[in-house]
Protein backbone atom coordinates (compact mmCIF):
# COMPACT_ATOMS: atom_id res chain seq x y z
CA UNK A 1 0.00 0.00 0.00
CA UNK A 2 2.97 2.13 -0.01
CA UNK A 3 4.05 2.26 3.75
CA UNK A 4 6.93 1.23 5.18
CA UNK A 5 6.21 -1.96 7.36
CA UNK A 6 9.02 -3.66 9.77
CA UNK A 7 8.72 -7.38 9.17
CA UNK A 8 9.70 -9.45 12.04
CA UNK A 9 8.36 -12.79 11.06
CA UNK A 10 9.06 -14.38 8.27
CA UNK A 11 12.59 -14.23 8.90
CA UNK A 12 15.78 -15.79 7.20
CA UNK A 13 16.87 -17.15 10.29
CA UNK A 14 13.67 -18.31 11.76
CA UNK A 15 12.31 -21.51 9.75
CA UNK A 16 8.80 -21.94 10.23
CA UNK A 17 9.31 -25.29 12.09
CA UNK A 18 9.84 -22.75 15.25
CA UNK A 19 7.03 -20.25 14.98
CA UNK A 20 4.32 -22.70 13.66
CA UNK A 21 1.64 -22.04 14.14
CA UNK A 22 2.74 -18.19 13.75
CA UNK A 23 3.04 -16.98 10.05
CA UNK A 24 3.83 -13.46 9.88
CA UNK A 25 4.60 -10.34 11.96
CA UNK A 26 4.01 -6.63 10.85
CA UNK A 27 4.59 -3.33 12.61
CA UNK A 28 3.92 0.04 11.22
CA UNK A 29 3.31 3.52 12.14
CA UNK A 30 1.62 6.01 9.49
CA UNK A 31 0.54 9.14 9.57
CA UNK A 32 -2.95 10.46 8.63
CA UNK A 33 -2.79 12.69 5.65
CA UNK A 34 -5.17 13.61 2.45
CA UNK A 35 -2.70 11.07 0.15
CA UNK A 36 -4.46 8.14 1.85
CA UNK A 37 -8.01 9.08 1.38
CA UNK A 38 -8.54 7.62 -1.91
CA UNK A 39 -6.32 4.75 -1.90
CA UNK A 40 -7.41 1.41 -3.02
CA UNK A 41 -6.34 -0.94 -0.35
CA UNK A 42 -8.55 -3.34 -0.89
CA UNK A 43 -7.15 -7.10 -1.21
CA UNK A 44 -7.98 -10.72 -0.55
CA UNK A 45 -6.93 -13.52 1.97
CA UNK A 46 -7.76 -17.20 2.89
CA UNK A 47 -6.43 -20.19 5.11
CA UNK A 48 -5.46 -18.28 8.31
CA UNK A 49 -6.32 -16.43 11.23
CA UNK A 50 -5.81 -11.98 10.49
CA UNK A 51 -5.30 -9.90 13.51
CA UNK A 52 -4.27 -6.42 13.79
CA UNK A 53 -3.45 -4.82 17.25
CA UNK A 54 -3.62 -1.21 17.57
CA UNK A 55 -1.24 0.35 19.42
CA UNK A 56 -1.31 3.70 19.24
CA UNK A 57 -4.32 5.99 17.72
CA UNK A 58 -6.98 4.75 15.83
CA UNK A 59 -8.25 3.52 12.51
CA UNK A 60 -10.94 1.81 10.36
CA UNK A 61 -10.90 -1.46 8.63
CA UNK A 62 -13.23 -3.19 5.87
CA UNK A 63 -13.71 -7.02 4.86
CA UNK A 64 -16.46 -8.98 3.06
CA UNK A 65 -17.78 -10.93 6.00
CA UNK A 66 -21.36 -8.50 5.81
CA UNK A 67 -24.62 -10.25 4.26
CA UNK A 68 -23.67 -11.56 0.43
CA UNK A 69 -20.43 -10.81 1.13
CA UNK A 70 -21.23 -7.14 1.31
CA UNK A 71 -18.13 -5.09 3.39
CA UNK A 72 -18.80 -4.30 6.82
CA UNK A 73 -16.91 -1.26 8.12
CA UNK A 74 -15.94 -1.40 11.57
CA UNK A 75 -13.27 1.47 13.81
CA UNK A 76 -10.72 0.17 15.21
CA UNK A 77 -9.77 3.03 18.51
CA UNK A 78 -6.58 2.56 20.25
CA UNK A 79 -5.89 -0.57 22.14
CA UNK A 80 -8.22 -2.99 20.15
CA UNK A 81 -8.25 -5.79 18.62
CA UNK A 82 -9.13 -7.09 15.07
CA UNK A 83 -9.83 -10.81 14.39
CA UNK A 84 -10.51 -11.33 10.82
CA UNK A 85 -11.01 -15.73 10.04
CA UNK A 86 -9.82 -15.46 6.72
CA UNK A 87 -10.97 -18.80 5.88
CA UNK A 88 -11.95 -19.85 2.35
CA UNK A 89 -11.29 -16.37 1.29
CA UNK A 90 -12.28 -12.89 2.11
CA UNK A 91 -11.52 -9.28 0.84
CA UNK A 92 -10.06 -6.86 3.25
CA UNK A 93 -10.10 -3.16 2.95
CA UNK A 94 -8.36 -1.08 5.21
CA UNK A 95 -9.60 2.12 4.62
CA UNK A 96 -7.02 3.86 6.71
CA UNK A 97 -7.69 7.42 7.27
CA UNK A 98 -10.37 7.92 5.81
CA UNK A 99 -12.93 8.49 8.97
CA UNK A 100 -9.85 10.12 10.45
CA UNK A 101 -9.45 12.64 7.89
CA UNK A 102 -13.32 13.74 8.29
CA UNK A 103 -13.05 14.29 11.98
CA UNK A 104 -10.01 16.33 11.56
CA UNK A 105 -7.54 14.21 12.76
CA UNK A 106 -4.82 15.22 9.74
CA UNK A 107 -1.31 14.57 11.06
CA UNK A 108 -2.38 11.68 13.80
CA UNK A 109 -0.35 8.86 13.78
CA UNK A 110 -1.39 5.29 13.86
CA UNK A 111 0.68 2.35 14.96
CA UNK A 112 -0.44 -0.96 14.93
CA UNK A 113 0.58 -5.04 14.83
CA UNK A 114 -0.39 -7.50 12.44
CA UNK A 115 -0.13 -10.76 12.93
CA UNK A 116 -0.92 -14.39 10.77
CA UNK A 117 -1.99 -17.10 12.54
CA UNK A 118 -2.44 -20.38 10.15
CA UNK A 119 -5.52 -22.90 10.15
CA UNK A 120 -4.83 -26.20 10.58
CA UNK A 121 -6.27 -27.64 6.86
CA UNK A 122 -8.26 -29.34 7.55
CA UNK A 123 -10.15 -25.67 8.81
CA UNK A 124 -8.96 -23.78 5.49
CA UNK A 125 -12.58 -23.37 3.91
CA UNK A 126 -14.80 -22.19 6.52
CA UNK A 127 -17.01 -19.34 6.28
CA UNK A 128 -15.25 -16.05 7.33
CA UNK A 129 -15.83 -13.87 10.40
CA UNK A 130 -14.81 -11.20 11.83
CA UNK A 131 -14.84 -8.85 15.10
CA UNK A 132 -13.37 -6.32 17.24
CA UNK A 133 -12.38 -6.23 20.94
CA UNK A 134 -12.60 -3.16 22.22
CA UNK A 135 -9.30 -2.47 24.63
CA UNK A 136 -12.08 -2.50 28.38
CA UNK A 137 -12.92 -5.73 27.07
CA UNK A 138 -9.10 -7.28 27.13
CA UNK A 139 -8.47 -9.00 30.63
CA UNK A 140 -5.39 -8.13 32.77
CA UNK A 141 -3.09 -10.03 34.42
CA UNK A 142 -0.10 -9.48 36.74
CA UNK A 143 3.31 -11.69 36.48
CA UNK A 144 5.84 -10.51 38.60
CA UNK A 145 6.55 -6.72 37.78
CA UNK A 146 4.76 -6.88 34.06
CA UNK A 147 0.99 -6.04 33.65
CA UNK A 148 -0.58 -7.72 30.63
CA UNK A 149 -3.38 -7.69 28.07
CA UNK A 150 -4.47 -11.22 27.33
CA UNK A 151 -4.98 -10.61 23.34
CA UNK A 152 -5.50 -14.79 22.97
CA UNK A 153 -6.14 -17.23 25.95
CA UNK A 154 -7.40 -17.83 29.20
CA UNK A 155 -10.17 -14.99 29.98
CA UNK A 156 -10.18 -13.83 26.26
CA UNK A 157 -12.78 -13.85 23.92
CA UNK A 158 -10.71 -14.64 20.71
CA UNK A 159 -10.37 -18.39 19.71
CA UNK A 160 -7.80 -19.64 17.19
CA UNK A 161 -7.71 -21.98 15.01
CA UNK A 162 -5.16 -23.84 17.64
CA UNK A 163 -4.74 -23.28 21.72
CA UNK A 164 -2.76 -20.55 21.73
CA UNK A 165 -1.74 -17.64 24.26
CA UNK A 166 -1.21 -13.98 23.28
CA UNK A 167 -0.42 -11.27 25.61
CA UNK A 168 0.73 -7.59 25.29
CA UNK A 169 3.18 -7.17 28.12
CA UNK A 170 4.52 -3.81 29.58
CA UNK A 171 7.40 -3.27 32.46
CA UNK A 172 6.72 0.04 33.57
CA UNK A 173 9.48 -0.28 36.14
CA UNK A 174 11.45 -2.79 34.19
CA UNK A 175 12.64 -5.72 36.18
CA UNK A 176 11.52 -9.60 35.57
CA UNK A 177 8.29 -11.01 34.54
CA UNK A 178 8.14 -15.02 34.74
CA UNK A 179 5.72 -16.54 31.93
CA UNK A 180 3.96 -19.85 31.84
CA UNK A 181 3.72 -21.75 28.52
CA UNK A 182 1.83 -25.02 28.01
CA UNK A 183 4.97 -27.53 27.20
CA UNK A 184 3.61 -28.10 23.92
CA UNK A 185 3.81 -24.79 22.68
CA UNK A 186 6.23 -22.71 20.51
CA UNK A 187 6.59 -19.18 20.10
CA UNK A 188 8.53 -15.98 20.70
CA UNK A 189 8.85 -12.58 22.11
CA UNK A 190 8.38 -9.35 20.09
CA UNK A 191 9.79 -6.44 21.10
CA UNK A 192 7.58 -3.04 20.98
CA UNK A 193 9.70 -1.03 23.03
CA UNK A 194 12.59 -1.05 25.44
CA UNK A 195 15.17 -4.14 25.70
CA UNK A 196 15.47 -7.03 28.35
CA UNK A 197 16.73 -10.72 28.69
CA UNK A 198 14.79 -13.71 27.42
CA UNK A 199 14.76 -17.63 28.72
CA UNK A 200 17.20 -19.60 30.19
CA UNK A 201 20.28 -18.35 28.20
CA UNK A 202 19.29 -14.98 28.86
CA UNK A 203 19.41 -13.52 25.50
CA UNK A 204 19.16 -9.57 24.95
CA UNK A 205 17.10 -8.65 22.80
CA UNK A 206 15.68 -4.81 22.01
CA UNK A 207 13.02 -2.84 19.94
CA UNK A 208 11.85 -4.23 16.76
CA UNK A 209 13.74 -7.73 17.39
CA UNK A 210 11.90 -11.30 18.32
CA UNK A 211 13.43 -13.49 20.40
CA UNK A 212 12.41 -17.62 20.04
CA UNK A 213 11.23 -19.95 22.73
CA UNK A 214 13.22 -22.78 23.96
CA UNK A 215 11.46 -26.15 25.13
CA UNK A 216 9.75 -26.13 28.53
CA UNK A 217 7.30 -24.61 30.12
CA UNK A 218 8.77 -21.31 31.65
CA UNK A 219 9.98 -18.26 30.25
CA UNK A 220 11.37 -15.68 31.91
CA UNK A 221 12.39 -12.48 31.14
CA UNK A 222 14.77 -10.70 33.50
CA UNK A 223 17.01 -7.33 33.33
CA UNK A 224 14.45 -5.47 31.78
CA UNK A 225 14.56 -1.30 31.46
CA UNK A 226 11.83 0.64 32.47
CA UNK A 227 8.88 0.61 29.57
CA UNK A 228 9.69 -2.60 28.38
CA UNK A 229 7.35 -3.56 26.10
CA UNK A 230 7.01 -6.66 24.10
CA UNK A 231 4.10 -9.16 22.69
CA UNK A 232 4.56 -12.65 23.55
CA UNK A 233 3.20 -15.55 21.51
CA UNK A 234 2.57 -19.18 21.70
CA UNK A 235 0.80 -21.79 20.22
CA UNK A 236 0.26 -25.53 19.94
CA UNK A 237 2.05 -26.07 16.50
CA UNK A 238 0.25 -28.18 13.62
CA UNK A 239 3.17 -29.36 12.20
CA UNK A 240 1.52 -29.22 8.93
CA UNK A 241 3.71 -27.40 5.69
CA UNK A 242 1.92 -24.12 4.70
CA UNK A 243 1.86 -23.51 0.88
CA UNK A 244 2.51 -19.51 0.72
CA UNK A 245 1.00 -18.06 -2.32
CA UNK A 246 1.05 -14.20 -1.68
CA UNK A 247 -1.90 -13.28 0.62
CA UNK A 248 -3.00 -16.89 0.80
CA UNK A 249 -2.04 -19.40 2.93
CA UNK A 250 -3.11 -23.14 1.62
Amino acid sequence: MGFPVWEALPAPDVPYELSDPFLLVHEATLKISPAMANLDTEHPHRGFDNLWYVLKGTTSTGHTTGPAGTIERARLPEGSLLHLRTGRGVRHAEGIGADQLREGLEGSEVRGVLFWVNLARRDKQVEPTARIVQADDLSRIQEGNATSRVLVGEGSTVRLGTPALILDVVLERGGRAPHNVPSDFQGFAYLLEGAASFGANHAPAKEGQLVLMGPGEAFAVEDAKPRTRYLLMAGKPYGEEPRFNGPYVD
